[in-house]
């Protein structure tokens, strides 16, 4: 008989969620906004919501749990969401027991956005012939996932793999942390389009045609429309930015010995523009012995692989974690 959990994306501006089969994946899913700034009690009362109607919608009329990928400090329990970015007010908030308290003693897993990436990856998309990788998530922020056997690795308190937060430049600018040089501080949407804007400006580019008077508008969607449209200086800008993504990936590669990485996020859409200067970059920071089957692969999954990715926590429970 088939067997059905509900995987979540709890995000800032939207909540998205998805009834998910075991072995055909995504049957159903919906979005609604998640109207964060009214605080952490009309959020979860929405998830609450959008749960039922799933449930509803499932052919046994049950799941087997709920699965959610939210940003912050996930604790080892997989159970409290602390200080998550874009959602102000919660400070940490027990999501499990609060849900539970609004739907019963349903089965309820929470676990890093990135991590919850990685994993959907790891059984549903470009990670299933790989039993371990690194994903790196590019987006708003850089997210960063480690799976090892098929299983989230999270260190000792929960917390590994924010790669994001990895310095490749100490005197380089400041990320929202105050970590200077990290690759979110290069990668990040906000830097990357800011810097492109700078760097652009007084260039002639195809940039010009596509964003807002002085670039002000300008994001890395248009940096690869330009780049598709043969414009030089945009595919100058994705290969800086692509090498910076080298050079990170080379300490990730030496620290771990995986030698497989995964690149998602709404960034990594730029394509072999930005990710083939990385595969040339990556080799030139990485020790000799370790530069056998080096591989980035791009997820093209979006974020159809982070609600897969939740609902496997789901089905998995405590057995995704290592």
């Amino acid at each position: 008989m088939p067997t059905y959990t509900i995987g979540i994306d709890l995000g800032g501006t939207n909540l998205k969620a998805a009834l998910v089969e075991r072995d055909e994946g995504l049957c159903e899913s919906t979005r609604t906004p998640t109207d964060a700034e009214e605080g952490p009690e009309h959020v979860l009362d929405g998830i609450a919501t959008i749960v039922q109607q799933l449930i509803d919608a499932s052919p046994t009329g049950s799941v087997e749990g709920i699965g959610i990928g939210s940003p912050g400090a996930i604790n080892w329990e997989g159970t409290t969401v602390s200080q998550p970015p874009n959602l102000p007010g919660w400070g940490t908030v027990n999501v499990r027991d609060e849900l539970q308290s609004r739907l019963g003693d349903l089965p309820v897993y929470v676990e890093n956005d990135a991590n919850v990436a990685g994993l959907g990856t790891a059984f549903y998309g470009v990670g299933r012939p790989h039993d371990s990788f690194v994903m790196v998530t590019l987006g708003t922020g850089v997210g960063g996932a480690i799976i090892y056997n098929n299983k989230i690795f999270r260190g000792s308190t929960g917390a590994a793999g924010e790669i994001g937060h990895m310095t490749i430049d100490y005197a380089g600018p400041f990320e929202r942390y105050g970590i200077g040089g990290s690759a979110e501080a290069y990668l990040g949407q906000q830097f990357l389009s800011h810097h492109a804007r700078m760097r652009l400006l007084a260039t002639d580019s195809k940039v010009h045609d596509i964003a807002s008077t002085d670039l002000e508008n300008l994001d890395p969607r248009m940096l690869y429309e330009a780049a598709e449209a043969g414009d030089g200086p945009a595919r100058d800008m994705l290969a800086w930015a692509g090498h910076k993504l080298g050079v990170l990936l080379g300490s990730v590669v030496n620290l771990l010995d995986i030698r497989t990485i995964i690149v998602g996020g709404g960034v990594s859409a730029a394509g072999d523009y930005l990710l083939e200067p990385a595969r040339e970059t990556l080799p030139e920071y990485v020790i000799p012995p370790m530069r056998n089957d080096l591989k980035i692969v791009r997820e093209k999954m979006g974020n159809e692989v982070s609600l897969l990715g939740a609902a496997q926590l789901a089905f998995a429970g405590d057995e995704a974690k290592v």
